[in-house]
């Protein structure tokens, strides 16, 4: 045990903040996480992370939580894309690529002046990579009641979400209302991706978002059990990568530590590759059987 944790892991208030914070997370991107790879909008998913960039700078800038920023923008831009865009794909493809060009532009000149006109160190290291030990547990409530949302958004939309998912034509011809539930959606998936941009920052928000889904996809084509495995495996992937960044202080030769966002993110890769290595060997021992 001591060579796997080392000392004052669990003692450590930060860390056990941490824990908790990756855990709302990890949970509510994995299942977010499967429903955009099924309405295959990992684009968006990928845009919002990038456009949260604008309300993390705004953010430090008015000296409050990231957190706020990430949200606000993000909820904002995901109605603009879907209400622009929700006709067609290739429409809904080019509404995204503009917001997310604006808002990159617009990002530029924040972190401009979070760096030259602020006395906080590292703001654009943190909006863009995520900083797990940094976040206040004063968050915790917010985050909690953020994850739960939209977990029970999730519950109460399941079956008019996943019709639309498959088939918006389908959809449409139950009577269901197609444009609100892609709002809605869309909506939700920016909730998610603040959530995961607080953890691994807004650049690699969508592995978090989408990797462990991705990977869960593979493995099982029935969404409910694909969102538990993209669930365990985001949650597996976070903890693990808080405990290899709290023990890389002790690494030679800077004992410096590592962040923990590369942790977090080289596991979902790893993750994912087996997933695909997995699913590669059911597949030959189906043909193999016939």
């Amino acid at each position: 045990m001591r060579a796997l944790f080392e000392p004052g892991f669990f003692a450590s208030t930060p860390v056990r903040t941490a824990l908790v914070v990756g855990a709302i997370v990890a949970l509510a991107s994995g299942v977010i996480g499967v429903l955009t790879v099924i309405r295959s909008q990992s684009f968006s998913g990928h845009a919002l992370g990038d456009v949260g960039t604008v309300g993390g700078s705004a953010a430090f800038l008015a000296n409050v939580s990231p957190l706020w920023g990430f949200l606000g923008i993000a909820v904002l831009a995901s109605g603009t894309m879907e209400l622009f865009g929700v006709e067609r794909r290739r429409g809904r493809d080019v509404a995204t690529g503009v917001v997310l060009g604006a808002a990159l532009g617009l990002s530029a000149l924040l972190l401009y002046f979070d760096t030259t006109s602020t006395s906080t160190s590292g703001a654009a290291v943190t909006i863009l990579f995520g900083s797990l030990f940094t976040v206040s547990s004063d968050l915790l409530p917010a985050l909690a009641g953020l994850g739960g949302g939209v977990l029970g958004a999730v519950l109460v939309m399941y079956r008019p979400l996943l019709l639309s998912s498959v088939s918006s034509e389908l959809a449409a011809a139950n009577g269901l209302p197609v444009r609100f539930l892609g709002v809605a959606f869309l909506v939700m998936t920016g909730i998610g991706v603040s959530l995961s941009a607080l953890a691994v920052g807004t650049i690699l928000s969508t592995a978090l978002l989408i990797g462990p889904a991705a990977a869960a996809l593979r493995l099982t084509r029935r969404p409910g059990r694909a969102m538990l495995a993209a669930g365990a495996s985001g949650l597996a992937a976070t903890w693990l990568g808080i405990l290899l960044a709290y023990d890389s202080f002790y690494w030679p030769p800077a004992r410096k530590g590592w962040p923990v966002s590369f942790f977090v993110v080289a596991l979902v890769l790893v993750f994912y590759v087996g997933s695909g290595s997995l699913s590669s060997a059911r597949s030959r021992r189906a043909r193999g059987t016939t």
